[in-house]
């Protein structure tokens, strides 16, 4: 008896111990991706309560910046570049969801995320260079600039376990696509461009219509977030990204590979960045738009795999 309630102990200690590590496991691959703030209590919970797309400071800030979500990842580096060159300024807010997303905020003046409003009026903006001239011609910016560049690129498990090589794989019916939504982000227009450049209108229509209607295409929201995690987690097999989007999964050491597309496949993007108008920081806006554009800023986003000139 004595022996057998050592081993039921034992079965019980191994079976809360799985528990606990699958528990672990289910979020280890969880954003937010960059160092989170120093100061204050830290209530980060994965899966729950991580707001990664938010950074800084948003009481009182003297900078506000809305910038096109693939660009997280610079965060860290960038802004304490921009306090140390200006330490005027200390309290950053910056908004890093999808271009069209916080298009639509600036139009509506607010965003509502879960239980909490932001009313924030931005002093920066950013998007693709396209989208840039069409705001301005709404009369958006007093000045605007291209700062970086980028490319597509696919991302897929380490080891690239389906041997995929080119976007004419994503139409075989096996192979599971993350894929952001033309709808609702830019960057799917700009794909299905590259998917008809590399197998003309019958792949376009493949990926993003028969696949899309059987679930093998899974369409994002939040594609910089949902597409690497789907990736991680092997419920998608692949996921066409900005090549800087891959790059930053494979400096934080996580399982990915980078598969680069031909370059007659492949679509470019140039970022542009403005101050808009009505910004409530115009001092602090011009400043930030100097420094991404020149000397240190350029020698960050160099760093994370943008192409800058």
């Amino acid at each position: 008896m004595k022996r057998n309630g050592i081993i039921l102990l034992f079965a019980l200690l191994l079976a809360t111990c799985i528990n606990a590590q699958q528990k672990t496991d289910k979020h280890r691959f969880d954003p937010p991706w960059n160092t989170p703030l120093k100061g204050g209590v830290n209530f980060t919970v994965p899966g729950i309560d991580n707001v990664p797309d938010l950074f800084g400071d948003i009481n009182d800030p003297q900078l506000v910046v809305f910038f096109a979500g693939n660009q997280f990842m610079v965060l860290d580096e960038l802004l304490e570049a921009f306090k140390t060159a200006y330490p005027q300024y200390t309290r950053i807010f910056v908004e890093t969801l999808p271009p069209g997303i916080l298009a639509k905020q600036i139009k509506e003046q607010s965003l509502v995320m879960g239980n909490m409003r932001i009313t924030l009026a931005p002093d920066i903006f950013s998007d693709g260079k396209n989208k840039m001239e069409d705001y301005a011609k709404q009369g958006w910016f007093d000045t605007m600039h291209i700062y970086a560049k980028n490319r597509l690129t696919i991302m897929t498990y380490k080891d690239n376990p389906l041997q995929i090589r080119s976007f004419k794989d994503f139409g075989k019916k096996d192979v599971r696509i993350s894929m952001p939504n033309p709808a609702h982000e830019s960057i799917g227009k700009r794909i299905e461009l590259a998917y008809e450049q590399t197998g003309g209108a019958a792949l376009r229509k493949t990926i993003m219509d028969e696949k899309v209607n059987n679930g093998t295409t899974m369409l994002t929201a939040i594609h910089h977030r949902e597409t690497p995690l789907a990736i991680l987690n092997k419920t998608a097999d692949a996921g066409p990204v900005w090549y800087t989007e891959a790059y930053y999964q494979k400096m934080i050491n996580h399982p990915v590979e980078i598969v680069e597309i031909p370059e007659k496949e492949n679509i470019y993007t140039e970022y542009v960045a403005g101050v808009l108008k009505n910004a409530p920081h115009k001092d602090a806006a011009n400043a930030f738009l100097q420094f991404i554009t020149t000397g240190k800023g350029k020698e960050i986003y160099k760093k994370y795999g943008f192409i800058v000139e």
